[in-house]
Protein backbone atom coordinates (compact mmCIF):
# COMPACT_ATOMS: atom_id res chain seq x y z
CA UNK A 1 0.00 0.00 0.00
CA UNK A 2 1.53 3.72 -1.30
CA UNK A 3 -0.67 5.37 1.53
CA UNK A 4 1.02 4.44 5.08
CA UNK A 5 -0.28 5.87 8.46
CA UNK A 6 3.19 7.65 8.58
CA UNK A 7 2.03 9.10 5.25
CA UNK A 8 -0.92 10.63 6.42
CA UNK A 9 0.61 11.61 9.63
CA UNK A 10 2.82 13.92 7.71
CA UNK A 11 -0.25 15.60 5.85
CA UNK A 12 -2.02 15.76 9.00
CA UNK A 13 0.96 17.92 10.60
CA UNK A 14 1.94 19.95 7.58
CA UNK A 15 -1.74 21.09 7.36
CA UNK A 16 -2.10 21.95 11.10
CA UNK A 17 1.01 23.67 10.83
CA UNK A 18 1.01 25.55 7.88
CA UNK A 19 4.47 24.43 6.25
CA UNK A 20 7.03 21.59 5.69
CA UNK A 21 9.41 23.39 8.31
CA UNK A 22 6.77 23.81 10.90
CA UNK A 23 5.51 20.27 10.71
CA UNK A 24 8.69 18.82 10.87
CA UNK A 25 9.83 20.20 14.20
CA UNK A 26 6.28 18.94 15.35
CA UNK A 27 7.19 15.85 14.42
CA UNK A 28 10.81 15.73 15.64
CA UNK A 29 11.97 15.36 12.26
CA UNK A 30 14.24 17.13 9.36
CA UNK A 31 11.82 19.15 6.46
CA UNK A 32 13.81 17.07 3.76
CA UNK A 33 12.56 13.74 5.33
CA UNK A 34 8.97 14.56 4.91
CA UNK A 35 9.42 16.49 1.83
CA UNK A 36 10.45 13.47 0.46
CA UNK A 37 8.07 11.18 2.01
CA UNK A 38 5.06 13.61 0.22
CA UNK A 39 7.27 14.12 -3.02
CA UNK A 40 7.69 9.82 -3.55
CA UNK A 41 3.88 9.45 -2.62
CA UNK A 42 2.57 11.86 -5.23
CA UNK A 43 4.92 10.62 -7.65
CA UNK A 44 3.31 7.04 -7.49
CA UNK A 45 0.38 8.25 -7.57
CA UNK A 46 1.02 10.65 -10.09
CA UNK A 47 -1.66 13.01 -8.02
CA UNK A 48 -0.14 16.75 -6.73
CA UNK A 49 -1.52 17.16 -3.29
CA UNK A 50 -0.49 20.71 -1.79
CA UNK A 51 -0.08 24.37 -3.22
CA UNK A 52 2.56 25.86 -2.59
CA UNK A 53 3.27 29.76 -2.10
CA UNK A 54 7.14 30.04 -0.55
CA UNK A 55 7.47 28.21 2.31
CA UNK A 56 3.71 27.84 2.94
CA UNK A 57 2.13 24.52 1.84
CA UNK A 58 -1.93 24.19 1.75
CA UNK A 59 -3.68 21.12 0.75
CA UNK A 60 -5.82 21.00 -2.79
CA UNK A 61 -8.78 18.97 -3.39
CA UNK A 62 -6.94 15.94 -3.94
CA UNK A 63 -5.07 16.53 -0.67
CA UNK A 64 -7.68 17.76 1.39
CA UNK A 65 -9.55 14.85 0.44
CA UNK A 66 -6.90 12.25 0.96
CA UNK A 67 -6.15 14.25 4.63
CA UNK A 68 -10.01 13.99 5.56
CA UNK A 69 -10.60 10.59 5.23
CA UNK A 70 -6.84 9.53 6.57
CA UNK A 71 -7.85 11.12 9.68
CA UNK A 72 -10.66 8.37 10.33
CA UNK A 73 -8.14 5.66 10.04
CA UNK A 74 -5.21 7.89 12.22
CA UNK A 75 -7.97 7.82 15.03
CA UNK A 76 -9.13 4.38 14.23
CA UNK A 77 -5.18 3.20 14.41
CA UNK A 78 -5.09 5.17 17.77
CA UNK A 79 -7.67 3.79 19.21
CA UNK A 80 -6.44 0.12 18.71
CA UNK A 81 -3.08 0.85 20.14
CA UNK A 82 -4.74 2.30 23.64
CA UNK A 83 -7.63 -0.53 23.69
CA UNK A 84 -4.64 -3.04 23.37
CA UNK A 85 -2.81 -1.19 26.24
CA UNK A 86 -5.12 -0.65 28.21
CA UNK A 87 -6.15 -4.87 27.89
CA UNK A 88 -2.59 -5.43 28.57
CA UNK A 89 -1.58 -3.09 31.44
CA UNK A 90 -4.55 -2.15 32.84
CA UNK A 91 -3.09 1.68 32.88
CA UNK A 92 -3.47 3.54 29.77
CA UNK A 93 -0.55 4.72 27.94
CA UNK A 94 -1.71 8.29 27.40
CA UNK A 95 -4.91 10.13 28.98
CA UNK A 96 -6.03 12.90 27.14
CA UNK A 97 -7.63 15.32 29.40
CA UNK A 98 -9.36 18.27 27.87
CA UNK A 99 -10.78 21.39 29.94
CA UNK A 100 -12.87 23.76 29.30
CA UNK A 101 -11.40 26.85 28.78
CA UNK A 102 -13.30 28.84 31.77
CA UNK A 103 -11.49 27.00 34.00
CA UNK A 104 -7.85 27.90 34.64
CA UNK A 105 -6.04 24.52 34.06
CA UNK A 106 -3.88 25.34 37.44
CA UNK A 107 -6.86 24.14 39.52
CA UNK A 108 -5.48 20.30 38.01
CA UNK A 109 -1.95 20.48 39.04
CA UNK A 110 -2.88 19.31 42.90
CA UNK A 111 -4.68 16.00 41.23
CA UNK A 112 -2.07 15.36 38.82
CA UNK A 113 0.85 16.10 41.62
CA UNK A 114 -1.05 13.18 43.03
CA UNK A 115 -1.24 11.04 40.37
CA UNK A 116 1.99 11.10 39.27
CA UNK A 117 3.20 9.91 42.63
CA UNK A 118 1.54 6.68 42.34
CA UNK A 119 4.85 6.12 39.77
CA UNK A 120 2.84 3.94 37.03
CA UNK A 121 3.83 5.86 33.89
CA UNK A 122 0.74 6.98 32.17
CA UNK A 123 1.68 9.61 30.54
CA UNK A 124 -1.11 12.93 30.56
CA UNK A 125 -1.70 15.10 27.94
CA UNK A 126 -3.72 18.15 28.48
CA UNK A 127 -5.57 20.43 26.10
CA UNK A 128 -8.34 23.44 26.14
CA UNK A 129 -11.59 23.30 24.40
CA UNK A 130 -14.29 25.69 24.27
CA UNK A 131 -18.05 24.96 24.45
CA UNK A 132 -19.16 22.31 22.43
CA UNK A 133 -15.37 21.65 21.61
CA UNK A 134 -15.31 19.61 24.98
CA UNK A 135 -17.78 17.06 23.44
CA UNK A 136 -16.82 16.77 20.25
CA UNK A 137 -13.21 16.11 21.50
CA UNK A 138 -14.59 13.08 23.05
CA UNK A 139 -17.08 12.04 20.10
CA UNK A 140 -13.86 12.53 17.78
CA UNK A 141 -11.01 10.89 20.03
CA UNK A 142 -9.11 13.47 20.58
CA UNK A 143 -9.93 13.41 24.94
CA UNK A 144 -10.83 10.49 26.83
CA UNK A 145 -11.84 12.80 29.92
CA UNK A 146 -13.11 16.49 29.79
CA UNK A 147 -13.82 18.67 32.91
CA UNK A 148 -16.56 21.64 32.60
CA UNK A 149 -18.66 20.61 29.31
CA UNK A 150 -21.06 23.28 28.79
CA UNK A 151 -24.86 22.25 28.57
CA UNK A 152 -26.27 19.00 27.24
CA UNK A 153 -24.64 15.93 26.16
CA UNK A 154 -24.75 15.30 22.67
CA UNK A 155 -26.80 12.49 21.35
CA UNK A 156 -23.59 10.11 21.00
CA UNK A 157 -22.76 6.63 22.08
CA UNK A 158 -20.23 5.46 23.84
CA UNK A 159 -19.75 8.66 26.34
CA UNK A 160 -20.87 8.90 29.79
CA UNK A 161 -21.13 12.42 32.20
CA UNK A 162 -21.95 13.07 35.60
CA UNK A 163 -22.87 17.07 36.82
CA UNK A 164 -19.85 19.11 37.82
CA UNK A 165 -21.79 21.95 38.90
CA UNK A 166 -23.34 25.32 37.48
CA UNK A 167 -20.81 27.95 36.14
CA UNK A 168 -22.35 31.78 36.21
CA UNK A 169 -20.20 33.92 33.91
CA UNK A 170 -19.88 38.30 34.71
CA UNK A 171 -20.83 40.35 31.95
CA UNK A 172 -17.83 42.85 31.97
CA UNK A 173 -16.52 46.29 30.23
CA UNK A 174 -14.26 48.66 30.32
CA UNK A 175 -14.73 51.75 31.84
CA UNK A 176 -13.95 53.59 28.90
CA UNK A 177 -16.24 51.53 26.96
CA UNK A 178 -19.48 53.49 25.83
CA UNK A 179 -22.13 51.11 27.62
CA UNK A 180 -20.39 52.02 30.77
CA UNK A 181 -22.48 55.26 30.42
CA UNK A 182 -25.67 53.24 29.80
CA UNK A 183 -28.38 52.52 32.89
CA UNK A 184 -28.73 48.63 34.04
CA UNK A 185 -29.99 46.78 32.92
CA UNK A 186 -28.76 46.96 29.74
CA UNK A 187 -31.43 45.68 26.77
CA UNK A 188 -30.46 43.30 23.57
CA UNK A 189 -31.55 45.95 21.34
CA UNK A 190 -28.45 48.23 22.90
CA UNK A 191 -26.42 45.37 23.53
CA UNK A 192 -26.61 44.23 19.93
CA UNK A 193 -25.28 47.31 18.81
CA UNK A 194 -21.85 47.01 20.63
CA UNK A 195 -19.19 44.12 19.52
CA UNK A 196 -18.95 40.97 21.39
CA UNK A 197 -15.05 39.58 22.33
CA UNK A 198 -15.55 35.78 21.21
CA UNK A 199 -14.16 32.60 22.12
CA UNK A 200 -14.63 30.15 18.84
CA UNK A 201 -16.32 26.91 19.27
CA UNK A 202 -13.38 24.43 18.77
CA UNK A 203 -15.87 21.20 17.61
CA UNK A 204 -14.53 20.08 14.31
CA UNK A 205 -17.22 17.70 13.85
CA UNK A 206 -20.25 18.35 16.07
CA UNK A 207 -22.38 21.36 15.77
CA UNK A 208 -20.86 24.16 17.17
CA UNK A 209 -22.62 25.96 20.01
CA UNK A 210 -22.78 29.97 21.60
CA UNK A 211 -23.39 31.57 24.63
CA UNK A 212 -24.82 35.32 25.23
CA UNK A 213 -24.46 35.98 21.18
CA UNK A 214 -26.98 37.92 19.50
CA UNK A 215 -27.74 37.22 16.39
CA UNK A 216 -26.36 40.30 13.86
CA UNK A 217 -24.13 40.78 16.98
CA UNK A 218 -20.49 42.24 15.64
CA UNK A 219 -17.60 39.81 16.66
CA UNK A 220 -14.13 39.70 17.84
CA UNK A 221 -12.70 35.95 17.86
CA UNK A 222 -9.55 35.73 19.72
CA UNK A 223 -7.48 32.30 20.60
CA UNK A 224 -7.90 31.92 24.53
CA UNK A 225 -9.64 33.46 27.50
CA UNK A 226 -6.62 35.55 28.34
CA UNK A 227 -7.05 37.20 25.13
CA UNK A 228 -10.79 37.65 25.43
CA UNK A 229 -10.28 39.40 29.16
CA UNK A 230 -7.47 41.65 27.54
CA UNK A 231 -9.57 42.78 24.65
CA UNK A 232 -12.32 43.74 26.66
CA UNK A 233 -9.89 45.77 29.21
CA UNK A 234 -8.61 47.44 26.08
CA UNK A 235 -12.70 48.45 25.13
CA UNK A 236 -12.23 46.63 22.04
CA UNK A 237 -15.66 44.79 22.59
CA UNK A 238 -18.35 43.10 25.56
CA UNK A 239 -18.48 39.43 27.15
CA UNK A 240 -18.93 37.60 29.58
CA UNK A 241 -15.86 36.31 31.50
CA UNK A 242 -15.45 33.51 34.31
CA UNK A 243 -15.23 34.96 37.80
CA UNK A 244 -11.52 33.80 38.50
CA UNK A 245 -10.74 36.04 35.27
CA UNK A 246 -13.26 38.89 35.97
CA UNK A 247 -12.62 40.01 39.55
CA UNK A 248 -9.20 40.67 39.48
CA UNK A 249 -9.73 42.68 36.93
CA UNK A 250 -12.60 44.54 38.51
CA UNK A 251 -11.18 44.51 41.61
CA UNK A 252 -8.23 47.12 39.88
CA UNK A 253 -10.85 48.74 37.79
CA UNK A 254 -9.69 47.72 34.44
CA UNK A 255 -13.17 46.60 33.94
CA UNK A 256 -17.01 47.12 35.33
CA UNK A 257 -19.66 44.55 36.07
CA UNK A 258 -23.07 45.61 34.23
CA UNK A 259 -26.66 43.77 34.69
CA UNK A 260 -28.41 42.82 31.49
CA UNK A 261 -32.38 43.03 31.04
CA UNK A 262 -31.78 39.14 29.95
CA UNK A 263 -29.15 37.71 31.83
CA UNK A 264 -27.53 34.18 30.47
CA UNK A 265 -28.73 31.23 33.05
CA UNK A 266 -26.29 29.22 35.17
CA UNK A 267 -24.51 26.70 33.23
CA UNK A 268 -24.38 23.34 33.84
CA UNK A 269 -20.51 21.76 33.45
CA UNK A 270 -20.38 18.43 33.46
CA UNK A 271 -17.49 15.78 33.88
CA UNK A 272 -17.52 13.33 30.72
CA UNK A 273 -15.56 10.63 29.92
CA UNK A 274 -15.44 7.57 26.98
CA UNK A 275 -16.72 5.13 28.28
CA UNK A 276 -15.31 1.56 26.61
CA UNK A 277 -12.68 0.06 28.15
CA UNK A 278 -12.16 2.87 31.09
CA UNK A 279 -8.55 2.43 32.06
CA UNK A 280 -6.91 2.77 35.53
CA UNK A 281 -5.55 6.16 35.08
CA UNK A 282 -9.39 6.90 33.98
CA UNK A 283 -10.61 5.73 36.88
CA UNK A 284 -8.56 7.48 38.89
CA UNK A 285 -9.08 10.46 38.04
CA UNK A 286 -13.24 10.13 37.33
CA UNK A 287 -13.06 9.12 41.46
CA UNK A 288 -10.51 11.97 42.31
CA UNK A 289 -13.03 14.53 40.66
CA UNK A 290 -15.71 13.26 42.54
CA UNK A 291 -13.87 14.58 45.34
CA UNK A 292 -13.00 17.84 44.20
CA UNK A 293 -14.76 21.05 45.05
CA UNK A 294 -12.32 23.01 42.52
CA UNK A 295 -13.97 23.03 39.36
CA UNK A 296 -17.60 23.89 40.40
CA UNK A 297 -16.95 28.19 40.02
Amino acid sequence: MKISLDLLHILDAIDRHGSFTAAASALHRVPSALSHAIAKLECELDVQFFIREGRRATLNEAGRTLLDEGRHLLRAADELERRVQRIAHGWEAELRIAIDMVIPVERLFPLLERFYEIGHGTQIRLIYEVLGGTWDALATGRADLVIGAPGDMPARSGMMSRLLGHSQLIFAISPSHPLAAYADPIPNSELRRHRAVVIADTSQELTARTIGLLEGQDTLRVPNMAAKASAQVAGLGVGHLPHWLADPEIAAGRLIQRELAEPGQPMPAHIAWRSRNVGKALAWFLDELKKSSKFRR
